[in-house]
This record gives structure tokens, sequence and C-alpha cells, in this order.
């Protein structure tokens, strides 16, 4: 059964959305965010994706105190990203609560950091972010493309211990038009035992029926709950 993992993005410790990771096409949806997080938790979800954009832009972790509300409030399997930069932004979210932590930029700029905490806290607590534009790596709040092939990307952290990757295509987020089917098709041929979390541009709950029907581990799922494209009850169903 696939994981359903909704999205909540902190700008001020607001729940906002953006397009395309564009800051200036930002919209604020809560001023709460653990008011959002308590009813995807009363609709019976697990799990929820936190993303410090605030914390992205700054490169260190900003939401911490977010994080810890939610994490302390609720029974939501929470995991985070957005700026974890260093050991210490690392420890910073593991004692505010993150059951996860995703790193992406970190893992293109500083591959040898990466590798370590991989190595220190394992496969099952730090998730790869492996975001792409024309399925090349983008990093920094995808304010930055670079030449990395996301495919060679991910592969070569699947060989040093990674088991889980968040992987959006940048070109389709927040545009409510459909995920990108293909670049996680490719990513299952290229890494058949990898956990992939697929992520932006989810329109429907028939995007989450294909999702499953292709084997995909998790799908997180943003604007269209918050423009009610997707119910609450409608993923019910696919909780367990």
């Amino acid at each position: 059964m696939i994981q359903i993992i909704p999205a909540i993005d902190l700008i001020e410790g607001k729940c906002v959305r953006l397009t395309q990771g564009d800051y200036g096409q930002k919209k604020i949806y809560n001023e709460n965010p653990l008011e959002v997080a308590l009813q995807f938790e009363d609709a019976g979800l697990k799990r929820l994706h936190l993303v410090d954009l605030d914390g992205a832009k700054a490169k260190k972790v900003v939401n911490w105190k977010v994080l810890e509300k939610i994490a302390s409030q609720t029974s939501l399997h929470v995991d985070f990203g957005g700026g974890v930069q260093s050991d210490d932004d690392l420890k910073i979210a593991f004692e505010s609560g993150a059951k996860q932590v995703t790193g992406g930029s970190i893992a293109v700029k500083q591959p040898d950091l990466f590798e370590h905490w991989l190595k220190t806290y394992g496969g099952e607590k730090i998730i790869l972010g492996a975001d792409a534009k024309n399925e090349k790596i983008a990093v920094s709040g995808w304010e930055e493309g670079t030449a990395i092939w996301v495919y060679d990307f991910v592969e070569e952290y699947v060989a040093k211990g990674a088991k889980y990757t968040i992987s959006t295509d940048v070109a389709k987020d927040g545009l409510l038009q459909g995920p990108s089917f293909d670049l996680y098709k490719n990513l299952q041929d290229k890494c058949p035992d990898l956990n992939i979390i697929a992520s932006g541009g989810i329109a429907g709950i028939e995007d989450v029926e294909k999702l499953a029907e292709m084997n995909i581990y998790g799908v997180i799922i943003g604007k269209a709950i918050y423009e009610n494209r997707i119910s609450l009850a409608d993923l019910q169903r696919f909780s367990v």
C-alpha cells in the first residue's frame, strides 16, 4: 500500500505553498501549521513531510520550533527537510522530533558529510533528496541547477546505503498537472530496492492511484489538498 504523506511547507512559521519553488509565488494557507497537522492526524494519516523553506534559503534550520510543536503534539511520523546543512542542523532536527531527515543540497555540495550521516544514522533515518529539472539535479530550494543526471546521482548514493529518496520534478511542482511518472519509472528500473517517494504535481486522486499501481513507496501531496483537489476522506482508504 502506498504511503500517503501530506506536506506542510513553512515560511515565517506559517503553512504556505510555492509554485515551482519560486518564493515570489507564495500562498499562505494557514497561520497555524499545528492545526493543519492535527487535521491530517484526525483523518487517519500517519505521516507528514515538513519543509523549512526559510531554512532552505538561509542554509540552516530555522523553523525547528514548529517541528517540535507538531512532533510533540501529534503522533505523526515527521520527515523534515530544508536547511539541514551541518551536523548541528541534523541534531536540531532529530532532537526536535523528526523521525527522518531529508538532505538534498548537502548531498550534492558536501557528499562526504552526507555519506557520513548515512553511515552514522543509517539509511532508515536519512532520506536522499533528489530534485530534478529536465532530469538534472537542482539544489538550494531549486534556485541552482547542476549538470548531474538524477539517475546517476541516486544510484551512487544507493550504493552508499541510501534506502529512501524523495524526488520532485521541479517543472511539475505546484502546477497541479500530474507528477512525472517517467522519472519515477526510470528511478525504479535503475534502483529496484529503493523506497521512492514521489513529490510534485499531484493533481487528483487518480495520480495517487497510478503511483500506487506502479508500486511507488510513497507520495507527497501538498497543493492538491490545500486547493481541495483531493479530500482527506479520499486519502483515508490508502492509510493502513
